[in-house]
């Protein structure tokens, strides 16, 4: 196989090994062709006003202050005097649309979807609003959007403020919430002089929807503990009190009106949200008006969490729910039928209204799951032989006619508690089901990628041992042998194609199922080469064998719990520290290895640093900026010196603008900083020069001569300029540290040559990376190659993991991109964090590039066992991804996967990249002067 087609072929395995884990553990949970399930009997309220306070943490809603007063006095007076009160627990990942969704359509939304569109609606799902007779909504247009697209007929209606108010530099986020406010009372006034929408509002089966962003934004700006995200929370509480009241008078105080006041995430103390932190998933939830119980007194009650003694709310009645049993409690207060995709149960306790009518509530509830379970359970049997379908057992359709009469049969004798018990038991059996159904063929396509990633990893194993050692001889297989593999390979295949296609199965199937075919008949051609490898491996001493093997095994364990453990890097990094030592090196350069050892111990102390719930350290990032400053001028001073390294004049006007960019990315953090610290906003001037920084880094190292430590310092320098840019702390000292330690990684690599005897061992101080050829004819692979591979991908997941685990959302600091923005923009933000992520990855692949070439071995062998470790690793993870326990455990098991996967994805791009901005120089024109003769 050529290496065009080996790297496409690669590619192409690894994308198929990512995206499978989308299509077995996030599929989508949604079945349509339910039939529309309601309440029988007239509902309590006419209308239903929903506020969503967005980011409001329930601690910060229910606490009181210093002198024993509520930041939300009104809402306090709600739930102590009249109305029903709790926590809404919500699920991972504690974002905006899932949230809201969980809310108004009662299901969980598949974390998929969030990278689908905010605005849009991806897949077509029933809700509360659309059930309604009509929708009125106020508020972002990154949420209210996506409801009134996905609602059928013309009766949502929206009214957003622009996307640019949502400015996490503004000087008074709260304002967006007082927009909402001022709105909702503006409609209504204009109301009374608009026949048409007059007679529309005192319809019955309304809904009114305020999304209240500001607390969110100031969480984001300011932190959930400052004075800013408090005061706006008396904020919103003086705004419901006032449209309340506004309404009450509007309608004629006719006890009509329902509301429910609730959030769609709460917010870490360091102001994230978006994993599993009690502080993001637990939710305030305030209920009161037309059919709405008073509050409950109680003597006593226990919650793990210990706040309510906090809160002094010991004696009201907590009623908690998960966060998708707000939307059927919407659907019986105002009588509209259950969202059709709802897996939410009615919290009963919140009703104020006859056992008839919550036993009713609850049996159309069950009907309405029930009816779930019965789509998804037909859907699988017509794609399934129907000797290999295997049913769920405890709702057979016996079972399913069983409990529905026994319910009706209990309503109708009035055991309204029976039924309601008899129903939740209902329930609870058709989720079971749903999910049973859902994740049916999940252990099949499990089966399918193992298979075809052991095949993979072997198939990679067996390409290193041909074409880069000496260990097997090269062996023609016969013809006739040939064509029965190939031959058998192909029925196979057809077999498995054939039994696909009787199924109905969906097109991915075929990907995942035949993938292992033509993978594994790679494998069965190389078969003298294992033949060859294993005797060779059989006359080796055992002890070697075995040593080897096992400090593989601790290796690989050693990267796999860092994913888990951050400070796994650091026991890594001093390890390092002491490789000279057993290795005899520090007897050739103790200089270098000094170094070395001191750079290893400075690294190690960065993952021990708290990656989350820490305040900006605006001047540790002003030093790192003086410190490059530093380091660079002192290069510049030396290069002088040196003839070899600048040639000409254009190579310093490079260094010079590379200086000068370090200098103003440093400056535009501090005033930036100070600007926002002041409410300022972002200013114009610091926004240019950000984002000229950003293009700039990118082109400025291709002007660099390309000498390997200019080249590589111009990378350094280029890339540190917008490192700074996206730092708030410590971090920005990461990438110096880093490629420190890179420079002297390179250094020790041509010490260690010596070992194979090697006369041609290049000068580092002239080496060109211009003129470095694959010189694969020097030498084969030894042992010693397989520990530079392992570097190479220790170093990458501690730049992975040095400063930050990007496998949580939880870590995302949207103080890291104020520099370029402050206007809410998530995939601009997510972008720029992306790169934050990515800058070490660049400086790490280079160093490698540079190790390849300089240790005179071919990138392509030393890369190949780069990916065999990786995918090792993927594979232990793919065994690890898990669907059961908390969905914070389900969420990072899977997180863990993507990462590696994309991981192995990345570092072949990251291959390719290094080669660029190691290799390749853009020439400025220069003018020649003509003399006239």
């Amino acid at each position: 196989m050529g290496i065009p087609v080996f790297i496409l072929a690669g590619l192409l395995v690894h994308f198929v090994f990512l995206v499978s884990i989308f299509d077995i553990y996030f599929s989508s949970p949604l079945v349509h062709g339910m039939t529309p399930q309601q309440t029988p009997l007239p509902p309590p309220a006419k209308r239903l006003v929903l506020f969503v306070a967005d980011g409001l943490r329930a601690d910060s809603l229910y606490e009181l202050d210093s002198n024993n007063t509520s930041h939300a006095p009104y809402l306090r007076g709600i739930l102590e005097n009249s109305g029903s009160w709790g926590i809404s627990h919500t699920r991972v990942p504690t974002e905006s649309r899932p949230g809201h969704v969980a809310l108004i359509a009662g299901f969980y939304e598949d974390v998929s979807a969030v990278a689908k569109g905010w605005k849009e609606n991806p897949v077509e799902f029933d809700s509360v609003f659309n059930e309604s007779k009509y929708t009125w909504s106020w508020g972002s247009p990154d949420i209210l959007p996506m409801f009134a697209k996905g609602a059928s007929g013309d009766h949502v209606y929206t009214f957003c403020y622009t996307a640019e108010s949502e400015d996490f530099g503004a000087q008074d986020a709260s304002k967006l919430d007082t927009w909402v406010f001022d709105h909702v009372k503006s409609f209504f006034n204009s109301s009374r002089s608009n026949q048409t929408l007059f007679s529309a509002l005192n319809e019955e089966k309304v809904v009114l929807f305020l999304h209240l962003l500001g607390i969110d934004t100031n969480g984001h700006a300011h932190r959930p503990n400052s004075r800013e995200y408090k005061e706006n929370i008396r904020k919103v509480d003086e705004g419901v009190k006032e449209i309340a009241s506004m309404l009450e008078s509007f309608y004629g105080n006719d006890g009509k009106t329902a509301f429910i006041l609730t959030s769609d995430h709460g917010m870490t103390d360091w102001g994230s949200h978006g994993a599993g932190h009690p502080s993001e998933t637990l939710t305030p939830l305030i209920v009161w008006g037309a059919g709405v119980n008073y509050p409950q007194k109680v003597t006593s009650q226990f919650f793990e969490d210990n706040f309510l003694k906090e809160w002094k709310l010991e004696n009201l009645k907590r009623l908690d729910v998960n966060q998708a049993d707000i939307a059927p409690l919407m659907a019986s207060l105002i009588g509209v039928p259950f969202p059709l995709n709802s897996v939410g149960t009615l919290p009963l306790e919140y009703l104020n209204n006859s056992a008839h009518f919550k036993a009713e509530s609850m049996f159309t509830n069950a009907v309405q799951v029930l009816e779930q379970f019965k789509v998804k359970m037909n859907q699988k049997k017509a794609t399934t032989l129907s000797f290999l379908f295997t049913p769920f057992k405890p709702l057979s359709d016996s079972e399913q006619i069983s409990f529905l009469k026994k319910t009706r049969l209990y309503i109708q004798q009035q055991k309204y508690d029976e039924a309601v018990s008899l129903c939740k038991t209902l329930i609870n059996l058709a989720l079971e089901g749903l999910s049973y159904y859902h994740t049916y063929d999940r252990l099949f396509l499990g089966l399918s990628i193992a298979m075809g990633f052991v095949g993979w990893t072997t198939y990679v194993i067996l390409v290193i041992v041909k074409t880069h050692t000496n260990l097997t001889k090269t062996v023609q297989s016969s013809n006739k042998e040939s064509t029965v593999l190939l031959y058998s390979f192909t029925f196979v295949g057809m077999m498995i194609t054939f039994f696909l296609l009787i199924q109905t199965c969906p097109w991915t199937y075929y990907i995942y199922c035949l993938l292992p075919v033509p993978v594994w008949y790679a494998v069965m051609r190389e078969l003298h080469v294992i033949q060859n490898l294993a005797a060779n491996l059989w006359s080796l001493p055992i002890s070697q064998s075995l040593g080897f093997i096992l400090i593989s095994i601790v290796g690989i364990e050693i990267l796999v719990f860092s994913f888990f453990y951050r400070s796994t890097l650091t026991v890594g990094l001093l390890v390092f520290a002491g490789w000279p030592v057993i290795t005899q090196l520090w007897v050739q350069a103790k200089t270098t290895t000094s170094i070395w050892t001191v750079l290893c111990a400075l690294l190690a102390v960065f993952p021990l640093m708290p990656v989350v719930g820490r305040e900006p350290n605006i001047p540790l990032v002003i030093a790192a900026g003086l410190l490059t400053l530093l380091i660079s001028g002192f290069s510049l001073a030396s290069s002088c010196k040196s003839e070899n390294k600048y040639r000409n004049n254009e190579d310093m006007k490079v260094h010079f603008y590379q200086m000068l960019s370090i200098a103003l990315s440093t400056y535009v953090v501090s005033n930036t900083h100070n600007s926002l610290k002041n409410k300022q906003g972002l200013p114009v001037f610091n926004q240019v020069i950000s984002w000229t920084t950003l293009v700039s880094s990118s082109v400025l190292p291709l002007l660099s001569p390309t000498f390997l430590f200019p080249r590589l310092f111009s990378i350094l320098l280029s890339l540190m300029a917008t490192y700074l840019l996206l730092s708030t702390g410590y971090e920005a000292l990461f990438p110096l540290v880093l490629s420190g330690l890179m420079f002297v990684w390179i250094h020790m690599e041509q010490e260690a040559l010596q070992h194979y005897g090697l006369s041609l061992k290049p000068k580092l101080a002239v080496f060109n990376f211009a003129y470095a050829t694959d010189i694969t004819q020097f030498r084969q692979l030894h042992l010693d190659d397989i520990r530079r591979s392992f570097f190479f991908v220790f170093f990458i997941v501690t730049a992975f993991f040095g400063t930050g685990n990007i496998a949580s959302v939880n870590s995302f600091d949207p103080a890291s991109v104020y520099c370029f923005l402050t206007v809410f923009s998530p995939f601009m933000m997510g972008g720029l964090l992306v790169l934050k992520v990515v800058i070490p990855f660049v400086l790490v692949s280079c160093a490698f590039e540079a190790v390849q070439v300089t240790t005179q071995l071919s990138s392509k062998s030393l890369f190949l066992i780069v990916l065999v470790i990786s995918d090792i690793m993927a594979l232990h993870f793919f065994f690890l991804v898990k669907d059961y326990g908390s969905w914070l455990e389900i969420g990072t098991s899977i997180s863990h996967y993507v990462l590696v996967m994309s991981l192995t994805i990345f570092m072949m791009l990251m291959n390719g990249l290094a080669q660029l901005l190691t290799t390749k120089r853009l020439e400025l024109s220069r003018r020649t002067k003509h003399h006239a003769t």
